[in-house]
């Protein structure tokens, strides 16, 4: 299955110059922010995602995905309510593909 990608807005704060860019697949969640002399990563494992969290506001949503592995919440602002929605929308479907391959084998 192919990765998507999901950019914040250059209209909210902290994304002007480099948004935050969120992908899904079928394998992991990462998020990438840059910044000018460096660039901070993180991935959680969709097997490790207990919960999606989209708190929508008027323009923009944020995203915030708890790991159980107990890491940091991946948290993210300044998406479109329907990429915030695909995200957490693409997570499940993935979490329940594996969950049936697991089941069946």
């Amino acid at each position: 299955m192919p990765i998507e990608s999901f950019h914040a807005s250059r209209f909210t704060r902290g994304n002007r110059i480099f948004p935050t860019v969120i992908e899904v697949s079928d394998k992991a969640v990462t998020r990438r922010k840059r910044s000018w002399f460096s660039r901070d990563e993180i991935s959680v494992s969709i097997t490790k995602v207990a919960s999606v969290h989209i708190k929508t506001g008027l323009l923009w949503s944020e995203i915030r995905i708890e790991s159980s592995g107990g890491t940091d919440a991946m948290a993210s602002h300044g998406h479109t309510r329907g990429d915030a929605l695909r995200i957490k929308e693409l997570i499940e479907q993935h979490q329940e593909v594996l969950a049936a391959a697991r089941d069946k084998g």
